[in-house]
């Protein structure tokens, strides 16, 4: 008989433990317990009001006269995060507007990731066009003549378009083409 006392009491013990484990955690005793994952929505894209665009010429871009390489810089001046992702699509604006553009031959470099951008954050693409040659006007080499813009409409997936004008100098380049990254959180030089 002593030796069931122990076990009876080592029994009530362990029931007692699991009654107190089932009211702390509100899990029935032979109940499965589910799994629980916090759901968070992402952050929405960043609309083109919470954006700031400025460019500026590369450092690193192709011999020649021209722009030839540009760094654009998206800055969230919003209150609220928001993702960029994607390749830009890019336009000479015509008479300073970007209703009258000239659309570029687009020519998309590295995989697109998405990129978080918190307020006061940016986000950068670098495009390279076809460099100018030459002194003067310049020349391109494919026998076209130059072009040059005093801003360019720079858009990005679910973020809207931007006129942008370079901060040291005009837009110029040959046979309207250019090559561009996807937005990045690293900035380009």
């Amino acid at each position: 008989m002593r030796h069931s006392n122990g076990i009876r009491r080592a029994a009530l013990a362990t029931t007692a433990v699991t009654a107190v484990a089932a009211a702390v955690t509100g899990i029935l005793p032979g109940t499965a317990m589910a799994a629980s994952t916090p759901t968070s929505t992402p952050p929405p894209a960043c609309p083109a009001s919470a954006l700031q665009v400025s460019a500026w010429q590369a450092v690193h871009r192709p011999v020649g006269t021209g722009t030839g390489a540009a760094v654009v810089q998206f800055t969230n001046v919003s209150r609220k995060t928001c993702v960029l992702k994607g390749h830009p699509t890019v336009a000479g604006a015509g008479n300073g507007s970007p209703a009258h553009n000239t659309p570029l031959k687009v020519t998309p470099t590295g995989r697109a990731a998405t990129v978080t951008v918190r307020p006061h954050g940016k986000a950068w693409v670098k495009l390279t066009f076809v460099q100018v040659q030459g002194e003067a006007d310049g020349y391109c080499v494919s026998g076209k003549a130059p072009v040059t813009y005093p801003t360019m409409v720079i858009g990005l997936p679910h973020s809207g378009k931007h006129q942008v004008a370079l901060n040291d100098g005009v837009w110029a380049e040959c046979d309207n083409k250019v090559t561009v990254t996807p937005v990045s959180a690293v900035k380009p030089s």
